[in-house]
Order: structure tokens, then C-alpha cells, then sequence
């Protein structure tokens, strides 16, 4: 199917110049996918500088257990509002406004499906973050004093939740409705692919998540007995923000990386169809929201006691399903990247690497790293749960979907702004970005197995838990660094840098097809898909492999 819309009318001649209201307006109201995309984009990385720095604050508090830098009265909201900020106002706000700015182009199509419910997602989700960052600055959300403003959180929270479902709705109607034609699913781009499966995840598993927010704040309006009032909220809405629910939000990300991977290597990518399938087994995270089945295997104690064998497969079977099959898709994506730079009897073309690519490959590494780690979590004779190991794992996985969404800016910026960023320029943030995710991640899977707790800053362990702590403190502020640098370079790049050209990375997908910046309505005429790698198949090239290989 094909979304052929007609060309909205030119302005006449002799209009006046918009002036700042109208642009505000236009902005405000838009139903341009490119423009909505850039907005998710770009109030994502804001708030993820706010929510970096909060994590930061914790670290330094917990560095010294005998002293005091925030008011205790507000710990309880800052874990909160760091846990949720992280996945909800930054992480799957970047990925999904990716989709947003990039699917329609890759498809073929000239607009997005549902443009206006789209945009409506936006400022619901807008607004629900705000009353969100609202009610804890007034003591609500969990564990909060003030009863009016826990309400308002918990009605806020699901506000939120519904936006970003407008968003998803939106986008996998896109994928399955608007290609161009001839473009079959198994010719989707890997980029779309990914965001296709992520998406109907979100639409399965959010609605869940909101459902529990309703009785939530019928309960805590009414006897706040049956889910625990406000020191319940986590509990019954906590699925949401742990793994394996977070491999689902950063999915995006892994098909960034394998997006970018053949570009890099100038060759079609070889095992098309496996790297379709390994991203959809991360598809599978999207089941364990919805099921609520127990993500620990209870071996609590049983050592290599084999009684009730038959029961502990069996919980072994649905834990592997739900925590393994995820990273076993990401695994399928990584293993098979290096095909695509295996040199080719007669191929002349040799790879090269560039400043998305290098952003990719750590950004979905840190992201691999902290689904590896996860597993662990669930096995309770290792006495991780309640600890701050899953935070480690946490942000092992967050912070390495925002490096790599850096890349993805840094490689479609050139078809949103019409130019390029300084590669020599953007490259060295992305080793700082590896190191701050290390840092911010890596002390607490130490820390988790010498028994720290997690929402806690006074305890006590044997160790340097001094350390530790310090070092998640400056991983957080290295990423707020990270981030702000490379916000200063796409603003200076993206208005001044190098003109890009109409496909500046010789890349083989349908958004390269069209003029740079793209214009409101991307195509000026409807291209005939006749392979996976569309754009490619118009090119002289001395790669050998001419055959579709989806």
C-alpha cells in the first residue's frame, strides 16, 4: 500500500513572510512528521540532561553515609522521579521521535499515518510529564506526603503513558500502511522494521501499564488498602520501568545500528532476513508487561538440590523466554554485522567508518552489556534483587540507546537540516559518552553484589562503597557533558556546517532519494521499490552481490 497525498498548495505570490507567532503556531499544531520528530527528539535530550544530573545527585549522596547534601524528605521522589524520567521523558521519547522524522522517508510515503493523533500523542505526553515533574517538586508521587499532588501523580503518570500510545499507534500504522509500492515487509528497511516492532510492543504492553494506573488512583482516592496507597505506586506500576520492558523502548536503537551497518561496510547486508528476525525476538520483552508473569527464578536456597525439578524447569523455561530471547535477537543483529565487512571476491569497495557507526556500535554494546547482565538479576540465590544492581543494568541500557540515537541524529540530521556535522569533531564524544555510561553503570553491579540497596543512601557494606558511588556520580555528570557538547555541535553544524547533498553517506534506503533538507512532502514523485535496498539498486557499484538478499 502507498500514501500518495496531494502536494499541499504553494503559497501564493506576494504573501507575507511568516512571522514568530504564525512559525509558533505552525510548530505547535504541526502535522508534519519531520517537525513532530525533531520536537520528541529534542525534549527528550532536554529532559534526559535533568534526569542525568538527578542521577548524579543520588551518587553523591550515597558517597558518604554520615552526611546529608539533600533534604531526606525528598529521596524517595528523586529515585522516583529518576526512574521514570529516564525511560519515560527521555529514552522512549528519543527513540520513538526518530521513528517519528525518519519512517515515513524510509517508507516511501509522504506523511505519517494519523499525523494529527501523532502530534495529539505529543502533548498529552508534554503535558503529562510536566504535571508528572509537578507533583513531585509539590511532595506527591510515590512515597510522598501530600495526598492532592500523589493523586495528580498517579493520574499524570498514565496521561503520560497514553501520549506516547498515541505515538505507536501512529507509527505501526505507518509501517504497515503507507509503503511505497512494491515494498514488501520483508523490504521494510531494517530502521522501520525495528521501530514497526517496538511499536506494536508499546501498543500492547503500555495500555497495561495505564490500566494500572486507573485502579491505582481509584484505590488511593477511595481506602488505599488494596495496592498500598502512596508507597504502592511502584509495585503496580514498576513493570514498566525495569528490564526486560526497557529492551522493548530502546529497540530502535539496535535497528539504528543495524541500519548503518551496511552503509558503512558499501555493501548490501548479507542474512537480511536474520537480522529482521533477531529484532523482532526483542518483540518478546512486550509479552512479559502484558502477562505479569514472575520474571525471578525462585531457587532461593536450592543451591544444586534438584527436588521439584519438574516446577524449576519450568520457571526456567518462562524466565529464559521473557529475559533471554530478547538478548538473543540483539545477539543475532551484533553477530552478524561483521558479514557485511567480510571482503567479497572482486569487491573494490572498501568500508568506511564514520561517526554514526561508531556511535551505533557502542550505543546497542552498552545496551548489549546491560541486557547480559539482567539475567543475573533474576536468580535469587545470587541476592541481587533489592539491590543496586538492576539500576546498573538500568542505565547500562538507557544510557546506551542515547548513544546511540546521538549517532542516528548525526547520520539523518543531513535530511532534517539540509547539512552535515563535523565527523573529527562528533567522534570523540562518543568515546566519552562509552566512558559515561561505564562509569555510571558498571559501580553498581559491583556494588549490587556487596549487597547495596537500591533507593537507599544510608546503609552499610564492606568495600570502598565510597568509590563506587563516586564513580557513578561522574558517569552521570560525563553524560550531561556528553549531551550538552554534542547539543552545541548539531546547533552550530546543523545551521552553518557543510552543505550534505542529497545522500552524503552513498547510503541505500528511499529517505536518500529526496532533496536535503526534505521537503514538506518528501517526494516529488512515487518510487517502485524492487528490492530491500532500493536506492542501491539506481547506483554503479563494484560490489558483485546484485541479488536481494531480504
Amino acid at each position: 500500500m502507498t500514501t500518495i497525498d496531494t502536494a499541499s498548495p504553494a503559497a501564493p505570490a506576494g504573501a507575507r513572510s511568516p512571522n514568530v507567532v504564525t512559525t509558533f503556531g505552525a510548530w505547535i499544531t504541526t502535522a508534519d512528521h519531520k517537525r513532530l520528530g525533531r520536537m520528541l527528539i529534542g525534549t527528550g535530550l532536554v529532559a534526559l540532561l535533568g534526569i542525568a544530573a538527578v542521577g548524579g545527585l543520588l551518587g553523591l549522596e550515597r558517597i558518604d553515609v554520615n552526611a546529608s547534601l539533600l533534604n531526606s524528605g525528598s529521596l524517595d521522589q528523586l529515585f522516583s522521579i529518576y526512574r521514570v524520567g529516564l525511560a519515560f521523558f527521555a529514552v522512549l521519547p528519543v527513540m520513538l521521535g526518530l521513528g517519528v522524522a525518519i519512517v515515513p522517508l524510509q517508507l516511501g510515503a509522504r506523511a505519517l499515518a494519523f499525523p494529527r493523533l501523532a502530534t495529539a500523542g505529543f502533548w498529552t505526553w508534554f503535558f503529562g510529564m510536566a504535571l508528572i515533574v509537578l507533583s513531585i517538586a509539590a511532595n506527591g508521587g510515590p512515597g510522598g506526603g501530600a495526598s492532592k499532588y500523589v493523586a495528580l501523580y498517579i493520574s499524570a503518570f498514565g496521561v503520560m503513558l497514553g501520549g506516547l500510545t498515541f505515538i505507536a499507534i501512529s507509527l505501526a500504522t505507518t509501517v504497515l500502511t503507507t509503503r511505497a509500492p512494491g515494498m514488501n515487509m520483508r523490504r521494510v528497511p531494517v530502521f522501520a522494521w525495528s521501530v514497526l516492532v517496538s511499536s506494536l510492543g508499546l501498543v500492547v504492553m503500555l495500555p497495561v501499564a495505564i490500566g494500572a494506573s486507573i485502579y491505582l488512583y481509584v484505590s488511593y482516592r477511595y481506602n488505599r488498602l488494596a495496592f498500598g496507597g502512596n508507597v504502592g505506586i511502584l509495585d503496580w506500576t514498576g513493570f514498566s520501568l525495569t528490564q526486560p520492558q526497557t529492551f522493548l523502548y530502546v529497540l530502535p536503537a539496535v535497528g539504528f545500528m543495524a541500519e548503518v551497518v551496511p552503509v558503512t561496510a558499501r555493501k548490501r547486508m548479507p542474512k537480511r532476513g536474520f537480522v529482521l528476525g533477531g529484532l523482532a525476538l526483542v518483540g518478546v520483552a512486550a509479552i512479559a508487561g502484558t502477562t505479569q508473569l514472575p520474571h525471578v527464578l525462585p531457587w532461593a536456597g536450592s543451591k544444586l538440590y534438584l527436588g521439584h525439578f519438574g516446577t524449576k524447569l519450568g520457571d526456567l523455561v518462562n524466565y529464559s523466554f521473557f529475559n533471554v530471547v530478547p538478548v538473543l535477537g540483539v545477539l543475532i543483529v551484533m553477530l552478524l554485522a561483521p558479514l557485511a565487512f567480510a571482503a567479497k571476491k572482486g569487491s573494490r569497495v572498501a568500508p568506511k567508518i564514520t561517526a554514526p557507526f561508531v556511535f551505533g556500535f557502542f550505543g546497542v554494546s552498552m545496551i548489549l552489556v546491560g541486557m547480559l547482565a539482567s539475567f543475573l538479576n533474576g536468580i535469587v540465590d545470587l541476592d541481587l534483587r533489592g539491590t543496586v544492581y538492576e539500576e546498573g543494568v538500568y542505565t547500562y541500557v538507557a544510557y546506551g540507546a542515547i548513544l546511540a540515537s546521538l549517532g542516528a541524529i548525526t547520520f539523518w540530521g543531513p535530511k532534517l537540516w539540509g547539512r552535515r556535522l563535523a565527523e573529527k569533531k562528533v567522534l570523540p564524544l562518543a568515546l566519552l559518552g562509552v566512558l559515561a555510561t561505564i562509569l555510571a553503570s558498571l559501580p553498581y553491579l559491583i556494588a549490587g553484589f556487596a549487597d547495596q540497596p537500591a533507593n537507599a543512601v544510608t546503609f552499610s557494606y564492606s568495600g570502598p562503597h565510597a568509590l563506587w558511588n563516586t564513580l557513578s556520580m561522574i558517569g552521570h555528570f560525563l553524560m550531561v557533558l556528553t549531551v550538552l557538547a554534542y547539543a552545541g555541535l548539531a546547533v552550530q553544524g546543523f545551521r552553518t556546517g557543510e552543505l550534505a547533498g542529497d545522500d552524503p553517506w552513498d547510503a541505500h534506503t528511499l529517505e536518500w532519494a529526496t532533496s536535503s533538507p526534505a521537503p514538506d512532502n518528501n517526494f516529488a514523485e512515487l518510487h517502485v521499490v524492487m528490492s530491500a535496498q532500493p536506492l542501491l539498486d539506481l547506483k554503479p557499484s563494484t560490489d558483485t552481490s546484485k541479488t536481494e538478499t531480504a
